[in-house]
């Protein structure tokens, strides 16, 4: 079998989680298998370039509104002129644009993953996922990255079971290790004394991601906890606006926002415990790799979160939006250090056996083999049935309808 040209497109701004899943099989995908390129606005551009593996080629393409019909048309013309074989969006509102491209063009296989649950919806249309079903039909797959984010897409967005694979997001485990020592002058630089606990958020700055709810239970915290400390990692449109709520709350000596770090294993081993009290999610990257570095994580019980962070095993669960009782777990954290880090021993284990990378990406390049495959055996099908319908004069039609039903029966699920 030839090398399959993949295309991955993202009309993001912002670097998240999505971009590092997305980073992770631009890397780890098998070369004797796969050509892999990459679209994407000029800002993702920017910042993925350095982590971006030589051999993939990046297309900036600006194509975030109906409007974009430059955006349009050079995707299209990159679809056609590197002859790409499985168009893969990340996310829904890529896959708003893309996919429909991808059909017009030609492209043989179009895949989604739409990594979260949508709680920003606004308005009957936008809630109603009529727009989704719309697109839906020219979707080949959806990589579904939990099993809650499959079960929201069958049950509220109403999309064909058949169509939805479960391939649980994954991170580089070796690359975390629980020894980790802080980095020299870390702690000094951010004003910290060497005994304060550290709470880390690792996320960004957005509505979805709950850092209000952090600053929230914080005066709880330092009640009980004088010398506790955060420390949010990651940037986004709400830094000045978590800037002034904490200061507004007397936060400002004790919290630190130091933007985009790519360091990701040295703020893990400056945490305490890490904490991700957000809205909605798919899987969080973020409480995996905590966990991989052996550290406990305070986390909302929201969609695919207590897939990783198992309520009393490998951290401690709250209801979303509820300070108090994220107060009430790092509480018993800090109490209770010898809990922590039991915590985060059985979450090291937790996540080697379920969420490695190798796993992630052993299961999407079997995923992406097979649609080819079926697709091919498809391909042959239909011109053996077409010679048949030639010789016994029966109209194509009623001979494929046998094919097709025979290959809905089969299709990866």
């Amino acid at each position: 079998m030839r090398a399959i040209p993949i295309l991955y497109f993202s009309n993001e701004t912002d670097r998240g989680g999505a971009e590092e899943h997305l980073l992770a099989l631009l890397r780890g995908l098998d070369r004797n298998l796969f050509r892999l390129h990459l679209a994407c606005t000029n800002e993702m551009a920017e910042k993925l370039q350095p982590d971006v593996p030589d051999d993939v080629e990046v297309f900036p393409v600006t194509l975030r509104k109906p409007t974009h019909f430059a955006g349009m048309i050079r995707l299209a013309r990159i679809l056609r002129r590197r002859q790409i074989g499985i168009l893969h969006s990340h996310l829904f509102y890529a896959s708003l644009f893309a996919s429909p491209v991808g059909r017009l063009v030609g492209v043989p296989l179009v895949f989604e993953t739409p990594h979260l649950k949508e709680r920003w919806r606004k308005g009957r249309l936008k809630s109603s996922y009529a727009v989704d079903r719309m697109i839906g039909r020219l979707v080949d797959y959806y990589v579904a990255v939990s099993k809650a984010n499959a079960q929201y897409l069958i049950e509220e967005k109403m999309l064909p079971p058949g169509k939805i694979v479960v391939i649980r997001n994954g991170c580089d485990v070796n690359r975390f290790n629980p020894a980790h020592e802080v980095p020299n002058g870390l702690r000094a630089s951010l004003g910290f004394d060497p005994g304060d606990p550290v709470l880390v958020e690792m996320a960004r700055l957005e509505p979805q991601k709950g850092h209000h709810v952090l600053l929230g239970a914080l005066p709880l915290i330092r009640a009980r906890f004088p010398k506790t400390r955060v420390v949010c990692v990651g940037e986004g449109s709400l830094r000045e606006e978590l800037t002034q709520q904490a200061a507004a709350l007397g936060l400002k000596d004790c919290v630190r926002f130091v933007g985009f770090q790519p360091n990701v294993e040295d703020w893990l081993a400056l945490a305490t415990a890490t904490v991700l009290p957000s809205f909605y999610e798919g899987l969080p990257l973020a409480a995996i790799e905590s966990l991989a570095a052996g550290k406990p994580v305070l986390a909302s019980a929201v969609d695919g979160t207590p897939e990783v962070v198992r309520h009393g095993i490998t951290g401690f669960t709250f209801r979303p939006g509820h300070s108090g009782e994220l107060a009430e777990t790092a509480c018993r954290i800090l109490r209770e250090p010898e809990l922590g880090r039991a915590m985060g021993q059985a979450g090291r284990r937790w996540v080697l056996e379920h969420f490695s990378l190798r796993q992630q990406i052993d299961k999407t390049q079997a995923l992406y083999c097979q649609a080819w495959e079926r697709r091919e055996y498809g391909r042959q099908n239909e011109a053996t049935l077409g010679t048949l319908a030639v010789a016994h004069g029966k109209p194509l039609g009623s001979l494929s309808a046998e094919g097709e039903r025979q290959t809905n029966s089969e299709r990866i699920v």
